[in-house]
Parts: structure tokens; C-alpha cells; sequence
């Protein structure tokens, strides 16, 4: 851009075009407002704009470090000299104007692409690679911002154009070169912001805990079960029939080592602030367990949920029999759970988050809108559209957008 003289003495004031505008006709012109940040200049500057009639067609603004940049495209209308009250209201509060002839906005913008980087240390070298997959892929990075430093870093990214399935490909190549760097792409726009429903897994996702383990282990068969859980969870072995294995193994035992996982049970970190502020952006929530009902429910009562689905252990005489009551919560089961629980809140699928680990977990976070692999298998992260590899449950909200600010402001901090 070439620059122009001040029209006052103000020193940090710039006005500056490639051109000056014509104002004999109706002109387009991209605005460019900057500064330190103070209380009521969007308004004042909102105030020009409407004084002279002036149609804004887009607009975007940024504080960062109490530096404000904003950016107004708009239609003035010949014979007003908008240009001239903005640079009296931009030299009143110390602030620099740019402003540059342009075509006008288009009508609807193109569908973009959220890619969202996190991990416990994104530093230049991460990001560079990260924008060098878009810059390869064809993408123009339209917006940057930081959502977190706490329990983890997180970048999110607004680009457009280019080959989203490409710079998908390339994003995942990165993780050879940074095993510790998430990185996660969504489509932008209205799918992203009409998710209304969360679905999770329970066992190493709510709770760090495999409960059947615990569980096993009170019972004196823990080596036996621990196999047959792992082996299960990777997929080797088909989920209902290794179930029933392991639960024949606590035939006999008495109820009480219910209470006793119960008295095991850990939540995994940041779980209280995920629910928290999930219940603030006003989510329904529910998990979906191969676990138990004796775990499940209590969990859903002490955290609020709104659906709690798992399995039932038969019990006679209170003991355990070594059965399962009723149809098994088995990986297929999970998924049909998640359209039924879409249905009864008047929700599409696609209106589904759903965070799972293991193989069990698969055709949930198929079926949902955005299926979130948390600490997962490599088949499992291969089969979700997003994975997280950090140990805190509250990081997933960042793959939602949602910045620390917002989780600090309404108070939901308990982790």
C-alpha cells in the first residue's frame, strides 16, 4: 500500500490506499483500523458507519495484548466522506486507519476448514510445519488464534481453498517428526456449531480406571482378566464373548466389590471442568459403557449426566453369579445407543460428539458428527476424525474451539 499524508498532527495516524477512492460513485473499501485497545472504539467507529449510511459486507476484529486490529469491508455511498470522519475518530483515540479500494464481498463465503494443533509444548517448529501442510495443500490461513497454555497448548486455525483431504494426509505425516503434537480437521461452519449432544466412553476416558480390572483384581484373579481386557480393547478378541469371560471369573464374589471399585474409581483429569462447561454451553451428556451399571449410574448421578447406558451384572442372594443380565453394551450396541440418544433429543447424528479409546468405541465415533479417539489404539486414532493424546479430558473442548478464557470465566476449574 502506498501512503498518504496524515490529515492531522497525529503521529501514529496513517491513511493509506493503493488508490484514492472515488466517492463521485459507490465504492467498496477495505478498512483497516489499529491501536491500542480502549473501551467503546468498535462502537464509535460503528457509529461512523451508520451516520453515513454505509453498508458493512464484512467485518473482523482481533484484541491481542490489548492491541486491537479491526477490519471493516463496506459499501459507502457516493457523495459522503465516510473516510474523513473515520480518520477524525481514529485521530481522537490514537489509533491508525488504512484503507484500500476493493471488489466487493462476495454473497456467501466459501465452506472452510478448522484445524485445531494442541500439545503440552507447541513452539515455532510445530506451527511451521503445520502451516507448511497448508501452504502445500493450496490453503490461505485466514485466522490464527491461541485457545489454551493450560492443561495444554492449543492453536486454532481458520484457513480456506485449497485440498482439505491433502493437508489432512500431510498433517498426519507429522507425527513421525512430533509424536506429542495433535492435530485435528474439521469442516468450518454450521456442522461444528450446531453440536449439542456429548457421548463417552467410560473406562480410560471418564475415569482412568478399567473398572472390570479393579474389579478382577479385588477378586483375586486380576493377571487372568488384565489379559483378556487389553487383548479385547485392541480389538483381538471379539468384545461379548471376552466379556463374558471375564466376568465368569468373579462367579461368587460377594456384592460388596462393587463398593470397593467404587472406592477405586479416578476420574481422569479436568473431567469436572469438561462436564462443567459442557453443561454451561448447554450439552446434553451421556456415557456409553462396556463397564457397569453399578459403576455407571453412580457416576451419572454425582457428575449430573443425562443418559447412562452399560451392563448389568446378575446378582443372586448378593453374589455375583457370573452373567450378564440382558444384552451385552458391545460395539455395535454403542452405536445404535448413540442414534437412539440423538433421537430422543430431537438431534441428528452429526449433532454428536463422541470420545472413546478402545476398539469397542469404533463404530460410535464413526456414527458421530465428530468421533474423538482419546488416548487410543493406532486403529482407533486411524478411525476417528480427531485423536488427543494428552491425559486431560478438559483438553477436548478445545477441539470445540472453546477458548481457557471461556472455562475460567464461568468457574469450571475443579479438576
Amino acid at each position: 500500500m502506498g501512503h498518504m499524508d496524515s490529515q492531522s498532527s497525529n503521529p501514529r495516524m496513517i491513511r493509506s490506499a493503493t488508490q484514492t477512492p472515488d466517492m463521485t460513485e459507490d465504492q467498496t473499501v477495505l478498512i483497516q483500523i489499529d491501536g491500542t485497545d480502549a473501551t467503546g472504539i468498535t462502537t464509535d467507529v460503528l457509529h461512523t458507519f451508520a451516520s453515513v449510511n454505509a453498508e458493512i459486507e464484512d467485518v473482523e476484529q482481533i484484541v491481542i495484548r490489548g492491541h486491537i486490529s479491526l477490519n471493516i469491508v463496506s459499501r459507502i455511498p457516493a457523495g459522503h466522506d465516510l473516510l474523513k470522519e473515520l480518520l477524525f475518530v481514529c485521530w481522537e483515540r490514537g489509533l491508525t486507519i488504512e484503507f484500500e479500494p476493493v471488489d466487493a464481498a462476495p454473497t456467501r463465503r466459501p465452506t472452510g476448514t478448522i484445524v485445531t494443533v494442541l500439545g503440552s509444548s507447541v513452539d515455532a517448529p510445530e506451527l511451521a510445519a503445520v502451516t507448511s501442510a497448508m501452504t502445500d495443500s493450496g490453503m490461505n490461513i485466514d485466522r490464527l488464534e491461541r485457545l489454551s497454555r493450560y492443561p495444554a497448548w492449543s492453536y486454532q486455525f481458520d484457513v480456506s481453498g485449497g485440498d482439505r483431504q491433502q493437508m489432512a494426509s500431510e498433517l498426519v505425516q507429522l507425527r513421525d517428526r512430533f509424536p506429542l503434537l495433535d492435530v485435528a480437521v474439521q469442516p468450518a461452519g454450521l456442522p461444528r456449531r450446531s453440536l449439542r449432544l456429548m457421548l463417552l466412553d467410560v473406562d480410560r476416558t471418564l475415569v482412568q480406571n478399567e473398572m472390570i480390572d479393579e474389579l478382577a483384581e479385588i477378586a483375586g484373579v486380576g493377571d487372568e482378566v488384565a489379559a483378556l481386557t487389553e487383548r479385547a480393547m485392541a480389538g483381538e478378541l471379539d468384545f461379548e464373548a471376552s466379556l463374558r469371560a471375564r466376568v465368569a471369573l468373579l462367579a461368587g464374589q460377594p456384592v460388596t466389590i462393587l463398593d470397593q471399585a467404587w472406592d477405586r474409581l479416578r476420574l481422569t483429569p479436568g473431567a469436572r471442568t469438561f462436564i462443567a462447561t459442557l453443561r454451561h454451553l448447554g450439552f446434553s451428556i451421556a456415557i456409553v459403557s462396556g463397564g457397569f451399571t453399578a459403576i455407571t449410574n453412580r457416576l451419572s448421578e454425582e457428575l449430573g449426566l443425562d443418559y447412562a447406558y452399560a451392563n448389568t451384572l446378575e446378582v443372586v442372594d448378593g453374589v455375583l453369579t457370573g452373567e450378564v443380565a440382558g444384552p451385552v453394551v458391545d460395539r455395535a450396541r454403542k452405536a445404535e445407543l448413540l442414534h437412539e440418544i440423538a433421537a430422543a433429543e430431537r438431534l441428528s447424528a452429526r449433532q454428536v460428539v463422541a470420545v472413546g479409546d478402545g476398539a469397542n468405541d469404533m463404530d460410535m465415533l464413526d456414527a458421530a458428527g465428530l468421533g474423538i479417539a482419546f488416548n487410543a489404539k493406532s486403529a482407533v486414532r486411524d478411525a476417528a476424525d480427531a485423536e488427543l493424546n494428552l491425559p486431560y479430558l478438559d483438553a477436548v473442548l478445545f477441539l470445540l474451539g472453546i477458548r481457557r478464557e471461556d472455562i475460567e470465566d464461568h468457574g469450571g476449574l475443579t479438576r
